[in-house]
């Protein structure tokens, strides 16, 4: 397979704001371009914002989705992967004929729809309805994926879409920053985020620490090495709603080692470069030919016994 490079971004979206949120969309895109990127890929929601829709009902939902190839911010996102020439994955509620609404990951390129996928998991909003399948589509001679932020954080999905072929899954999240029974979590201060320039060292401390970066980094790398998957990882910063996200977005490679983060408190992408050898060098590999699944597949589709429902940044499983 060819070398490609992939940009991931992180910005503060506004919430409900789809022409605010594509004109940054816009910026980040050519900077991408501008570095040679041929993919740069957004977080969760990035078009709509997502914190406000666990404050909205079913009729708001819907005013706010769109169809699917067919609404204007999917060809305001085909006009601009046109000018840059280049591929854009972003975020955005999407409705059909019958009414539902989903959490929608695009991928659009100069020609249009290139993949979507809908969010596993999308505990947000009970009117959202739930994705009930995975995809698989190619870019530039790869085969991607997209899981959407909790999709990511349960183990099966990241290895069932690894075993249907992928060796990039993109990961769009709003994550980080929120309260949740693990030790160290919890809410970062928004006026933190509002003195970020008079103090920038107690909110990084803030967003490195188990609040936020610290947590990413317990399990985030582990999915790319034990999968042996590149990991492009969005996330978005600054005010998201009435919560301070960290963003930190960045692509891990099948070692499990971070290749670009973005560090600043900024709108920012950064690029990295893909490769294929690495698919086979790093230890994924070879526990993936090493499996036996005779042994435990029966076992893994198994439900599970725990009555335990997740709960939106609540006390049960907000991370």
């Amino acid at each position: 397979m060819k070398s490609i490079r992939i940009a991931t971004a992180q910005f503060e979206n506004r919430s409900g704001d789809k022409e605010y949120n594509l004109s940054v969309i816009r910026r980040l895109t050519a900077k991408a371009a501008s570095q040679g990127a041929n993919v740069v890929a957004f977080h969760e929601c990035s078009i709509t914002g997502y914190g406000m829709a666990r404050h909205l009902s079913k009729e708001q939902l819907l005013d706010i989705a769109e169809f699917i190839p067919d609404g204007p911010s999917l060809e305001k996102l085909r006009k601009i992967a046109f000018e840059y020439d280049i591929v854009i994955l972003a975020g955005l509620f999407e409705k059909d004929e019958q009414g539902k609404v989903f959490k929608c990951q695009v991928c659009v390129g100069k020609n249009g729809l290139i993949a979507k996928y809908h969010k596993l998991h999308p505990f947000i909003n009970p009117n959202i309805t739930p994705g009930n399948e995975y995809v698989v589509f190619d870019l530039f001679g790869w085969k991607c994926s997209i899981l959407i932020c909790y999709d990511n954080n349960i183990i099966e999905n990241v290895r069932a879409v690894k075993l249907l072929g992928a060796d990039i899954i993109f990961m769009p999240h709003v994550t980080m920053c929120t309260p949740s029974t693990r030790p160290g979590a919890g809410f970062v201060d928004p006026v933190l985020w509002q003195n970020r320039e008079a103090d920038p060292t107690t909110l990084r401390q803030e967003f490195d620490g188990l609040k936020g970066r610290a947590w990413l980094m317990k399990w985030l790398p582990a999915r790319a090495y034990d999968n042996a998957i590149y990991a492009i990882f969005s996330n978005a910063i600054g005010m998201e709603d009435d919560q301070v996200k960290n963003g930190c977005s960045m692509v891990i490679d099948p070692f499990g080692d971070i290749m670009a983060e973005c560090r600043s408190f900024d709108n920012e992408i950064v690029t990295a470069l893909i490769t294929s050898e690495k698919l086979t060098q790093a230890g994924g590999y070879r526990y993936i030919n090493a499996r036996r699944p005779e042994l435990y597949g029966d076992i893994i589709a198994k439900p599970h016994q725990s009555e335990q429902k997740v709960v939106w940044m609540g006390t049960d499983k907000g991370n």
